[in-house]
């Protein structure tokens, strides 16, 4: 039987102008086509990606405690990759609500203009086998979230050399000793 391929995620927002524009920073994408009503943006080779549905009614804002779809996640190939968008966003504003060492993966979340979160992220292991067997293993079985960690400190210990098996595992995070980024993830 074939498989879907994932396409695109749609936001409906009343906040069309910010959410094309923290988009196309946050994913270094573009407009594809753009109307009073619908907006398309790309990254890749796709025709879109992300799209915007902004119809002329009026929408109530989204709260923490909307029951919606909490975040859509893009992965970059390297540890650095992931790093050179976060400091080029951090130098234009845009910082993650929060950091999470999954230890499945290393995460930047960040929230768009109308509280959506976007993962940021690098995958630890190379085959998604590698991947389940962590995830069905003791450490994650003890804590499914993961602790938070300071991103400049990353960036820090990668810069003075850390490997990426070092700054992939938990232990790196946990040392840091930050508040349970689940408050954070929540909407606190």
């Amino acid at each position: 039987m074939s498989k879907p391929k994932f396409a695109h995620n749609v936001f409906q927002t009343a906040n069309h102008g910010a959410m094309r524009d923290w988009y196309c920073t946050v994913l270094d994408a573009h407009v594809v086509y753009e109307d009073a009503t619908l907006t398309f943006l790309t990254f890749d080779d796709e025709h879109h990606r992300v799209a915007l549905l902004h119809p002329p009614v009026e929408f109530q804002a989204k709260t923490a405690s909307t029951a919606s779809l909490h975040h859509s996640a893009y992965t970059f190939d390297s540890i650095d990759a992931l790093l050179e968008r976060y400091t080029m966003l951090r130098d234009k504003g845009i910082t993650p609500a929060v950091c999470i060492a999954h230890g499945v993966t290393t995460s930047m979340y960040y929230q768009d203009p109308d509280r959506n979160f976007v993962e940021l992220q690098i995958d630890r292991f190379a085959e998604p086998d590698q991947a389940t067997a962590y995830m069905n293993g003791a450490e994650y079985a003890a804590d499914s979230v993961g602790p938070a960690f300071d991103p400049e400190e990353l960036l820090a210990a990668r810069r003075a050399g850390a490997s990426v098996e070092e700054l992939s595992d938990r232990s790196w995070a946990l040392k840091a000793d930050l508040p349970n980024p689940l408050g954070v993830l929540m909407g606190g």
